[in-house]
């Protein structure tokens, strides 16, 4: 009886797992548990792209190719809607974020503080994103640095904002812009910390 027992909690064991793992498995969209540790600087595209690629393979969604939503500036800049696949997205929980680039960059997307979770399955405690862009999307045109220098530097430049939990001062689309709500204090940890945020990104499934 006694072995019985340990067969039928083993069974319930692996089923539970296996159903927490195919949970973690469709996620498609995330906001980082973490960031680079050097403020703004995230080693380019490519440095962000690979942290949001271990993290999903951490959470157990590795088996797809994830973009970070950010843009960059100058010769050849990318805009982030256009980096981040077609859609739709879901977060950790299975609840979708958006059907499509057109419905997440629009009013009537789901992303919020309740939908804007981490890869683990928690709520960021600062609510600045770094984006990079402008409400739709694309990369700015203007000789400002809205990027950290292409998210090469912690010491110089600025970074556009975006609010995951869509709060803002105002009460104005802008103020409350998941994506590109105020520019930070500068690009170190400590200037990003004194806006409002700890460098932490969205990231995106392919």
């Amino acid at each position: 009886m006694h072995k019985m027992h340990i067969v039928i909690s083993t069974i319930v064991f692996s089923f539970l797992m296996a159903s927490a793992a195919s949970a973690q498995n469709q996620m498609t969209f995330f906001v980082t548990s973490v960031g680079s540790g050097n403020g703004g600087n995230l080693g380019g595209l490519a440095g962000a792209d690979k942290q949001c690629q271990t993290l999903a393979a951490a959470a157990g969604a590795g088996n797809r190719t994830w973009r970070a939503y950010l843009s960059t500036q100058g010769p050849g800049a990318v805009s982030a809607r256009d980096r981040i696949g077609k859609g739709p997205w879901v977060n950790v929980k299975g609840v979708q974020i958006a059907a499509n680039v057109a419905e997440l960059h629009g009013a009537k997307n789901n992303l919020t503080a309740e939908t804007a979770l981490t890869e683990k399955g928690g709520a960021p405690s600062r609510h600045d994103m770094l984006t990079g862009s402008q409400m739709d999307g694309a990369a700015f045109t203007d000789t400002m640095d809205h990027t950290c220098n292409n998210w090469t530097s912690s010491t110089t430049g600025s970074a556009s904002l975006g609010h995951h939990d869509r709060r803002g001062l105002a009460d104005t689309e802008q103020a409350r812009s998941w994506n590109s709500s105020h520019p930070s204090k500068g690009c170190s940890p400590d200037a990003l910390r004194g806006t409002g945020g700890d460098g932490l990104f969205y990231c995106f499934a392919q």
